[in-house]
């Protein structure tokens, strides 16, 4: 792995990839994406050549670690070639995030195809709260694609749950003792504040890290882990089982001093911070440079200048970026 070349103004290195494959998904969930939406025309959207080639030269430029999201990655056509040519890098982490509704069909192909780990989105073990959360999805489907990960040999599972206030916060000790039961690690994640939703009200349905924390105390010690996840989630652990128990807390505890993250758009957009519309429009250069890569590694090294401090969320419920979720990759 050559040394890293991508360091911002503030001193942090940059070595996280999240690549957006598509910004379309099967679930339409409530704090992603609004009920209608209208997605990207094909002639907008990356080829997944195109993908590669950035993940590429993201590689040569240091990257050690990247993470395919949407929209929903699995259901992008022949996202197992993209997940085949990425496996090939020599990266120390290669990741999805997936809404697990595919995985009964995808997760053995997924291992097989190169990839590490995976983060399954599951924000509520009951049928109809689920139903009503991502409007669209089967709870059934994503159980099943998390037992077929675990059968597939992933070793790296995550569970990723988006708490909100009224809706499933009471059912984290259950959440909790899901992920015990199937030894996977398991996330629970602040509600972001990006994309105009009308469906409910954030500032009401925040939910902290802390409140979370305070739940999950009544019935296990939690103990801070040593290890660094390499992301923005801090994680803990519990004396009598090898789960791990992780908060990401853009709200209460933002993450920006070690940000060594950015991401890329289905669309090309290098987008330098989660909170913040700092981007560079690398599917300009991609075409307008078909041949030589030189270009494209100029211009991400020269983002990296655009990359600010941190991020403003407010936890009033207002919105600081107009882009739903799915339209960032997760």
């Amino acid at each position: 792995m050559p040394q890293n070349k991508l360091t911002d103004r503030f001193g942090r290195t940059v070595n996280y990839v999240r690549l957006s494959v598509t910004d379309r998904c099967d679930f339409r969930c409530v704090y992603c994406m609004a009920e209608d939406m209208t997605f990207l025309p094909r002639q907008q959207v990356l080829t997944l050549e195109e993908i590669a080639r950035v993940a590429r030269n993201f590689v040569d430029l240091g990257t050690e670690k990247i993470r395919l999201t949407g929209g929903e990655p699995l259901v992008r056509k022949d996202i197992l070639e993209l997940v085949k040519e990425i496996g090939t890098y020599g990266l120390r982490d290669f990741a999805m995030t997936t809404n697990g509704s595919q995985l009964t069909t995808m997760a053995e192909p997924l291992r097989k195809a190169g990839m590490h780990r995976l983060n399954i989105s599951l924000d509520s073990l009951d049928a109809d709260k689920f139903r009503n959360i991502t409007r669209t999805g089967k709870l059934s489907h994503v159980l099943d694609g998390i037992d077929a990960a675990r059968e597939a040999g992933f070793r790296g599972i995550k569970i990723n749950t988006v708490v909100m206030k009224g809706r499933n916060d009471e059912e984290i000790p259950e959440l909790i003792e899901f992920a015990r039961k199937k030894k996977v690690d398991i996330s629970f994640i602040e509600e972001m504040p990006l994309g105009e939703i009308s469906e409910h009200d954030r500032g009401l349905a925040l939910c902290t890290s802390e409140e979370v924390r305070d739940i999950i105390r009544k019935h296990h010690e939690l103990v801070p882990a040593t290890e660094d996840s390499g992301g923005p989630a801090r994680y803990y652990r519990m004396e009598d089982s090898e789960t791990r128990v992780g908060f990401i807390s853009p709200h209460s505890h933002n993450f920006c001093s070690t940000c060594n993250r950015v991401r890329v758009t289905v669309e090309g957009r290098l987008l330098l911070c989660l909170g913040n519309e700092h981007s560079v429009d690398l599917r300009r250069v991609l075409r307008g440079n078909p041949v030589t890569d030189d270009k494209l590694r100029e211009t991400i090294i020269n983002a990296m200048d655009l990359k600010p401090e941190r991020h403003h969320f407010s936890s009033n419920g207002d919105v600081q970026i107009l882009r739903f979720m799915n339209m960032t990759g997760g």
